[in-house]
């Protein structure tokens, strides 16, 4: 088990484009170890997702994963994938505002406008090219992750920065009705 330092908000390596990986870079044993450090830092820090560039690889690869996760309890569960070269798209208008955190900004919250239904092309670690539509809070955790692989943290989304909270104000707070609105989407749309 590999767990890599996780970059903070500031360092510069966060704000650049991240590389497309070839097929063969992507066999490589570095870039599979990579992957390997990326699961095993995800879920060392209890994130939902983590990227390449936030351990200071500017690569585009994202591990997500949800599974009972204690810092998101409201999110449906989102088995390990792992994502290379991803694009992504929205398929309709249609948004929400998740209340989101990160690991590379730590003990903060904000609400952010995501799309609910994204159509999401990539690579898988062994090379096999997928063509997805996820939905919710699914969709929410795709946008965030690759986002990292362009230089964007979920801060630069915030549209209304009176909603940034340290983590202790949001569970003192807001945690409850944030929970129950979670509640309701899903119910609403899926995961």
């Amino acid at each position: 088990m590999t767990v890599r330092e996780i970059l903070h908000v500031g360092n510069p390596l966060l704000r650049e484009r991240s590389r497309e990986v070839t097929r063969e870079e992507l066999a490589s044993p570095e870039v599979q170890q990579l992957i390997d450090d990326l699961i095993d830092t995800m879920r060392a820090a209890d994130g939902a997702g983590i990227a390449a560039p936030q351990v200071g690889e500017l690569v585009r690869i994202t591990t997500i994963e949800v599974n009972q996760n204690p810092r998101y309890p409201y999110k449906p569960p989102i088995p390990l994938t792992i994502v290379v070269n991803p694009i992504i798209e929205p398929i309709d208008d249609e948004q929400f505002e998740n209340m989101e955190g990160c690991l590379s900004v730590p003990k903060m919250r904000g609400r952010v406008p995501r799309w609910v239904n994204v159509r999401v092309r990539y690579l898988d670690r062994e090379g096999n090219e997928h063509d997805e539509v996820r939905r919710g809070l699914a969709a929410g955790t795709f946008q965030h992750e690759c986002d990292h692989l362009d230089g964007v943290v979920f801060l630069d989304r915030v549209t209304d920065t009176r909603t940034l909270t340290t983590w202790e104000m949001f569970e003192r707070y807001h945690q409850a009705a944030f929970f129950e609105e979670m509640r309701q989407f899903v119910a609403r749309v899926g995961s």
